[in-house]
């Protein structure tokens, strides 16, 4: 593992590692904690705060697709903030199974599954977890 490829990527990129890695944690902090607590709401907004930063970061980066271009993670990107008001609006109704069942896929969908993608050898994620 090594740190220089992403301390030598473009400050943006950076900034979108950083709050995935922070979703990340966030993430799993928020399975482990009494649900409905304050401490609940205040890490949940946190959290949505940090997704839609790396959904809105991801479209400043572009090249999977092509120089300058956007490709299908993009379409991550929407569907994750539109998700995101989804689930807020729902845990705000009372809704609360089906704001676990979004905010769970979520978690599961933009972070982990997306996530996996950038350990593609090639990415900066893979030189960064895997080296060179």
């Amino acid at each position: 593992m090594t740190l220089a490829p992403l301390l030598a990527a473009p400050p943006l990129v950076q900034f979108h590692v950083f709050a995935a890695l922070g979703a990340l944690f966030l993430g799993l902090v928020q399975f482990a904690l009494p649900k409905g607590t304050a401490a609940h709401r205040l890490s949940g907004r946190i959290w949505v705060g940090l997704m839609a930063a790396v959904a809105l970061s991801s479209f400043g980066i572009t090249g999977a697709g092509g120089a300058g271009r956007w490709s299908w993670i993009h379409l991550v990107s929407l569907y994750t903030l539109a998700a995101l008001v989804l689930a807020v609006r729902q845990a705000q109704r009372g809704k609360v199974r089906a704001h676990r069942i979004s905010m769970i896929s979520l978690f599961l969908g933009a972070l982990i599954i997306t996530g996996a993608f950038t350990l593609l050898p090639g990415r900066l994620m893979h030189g960064v977890v895997f080296g060179g």
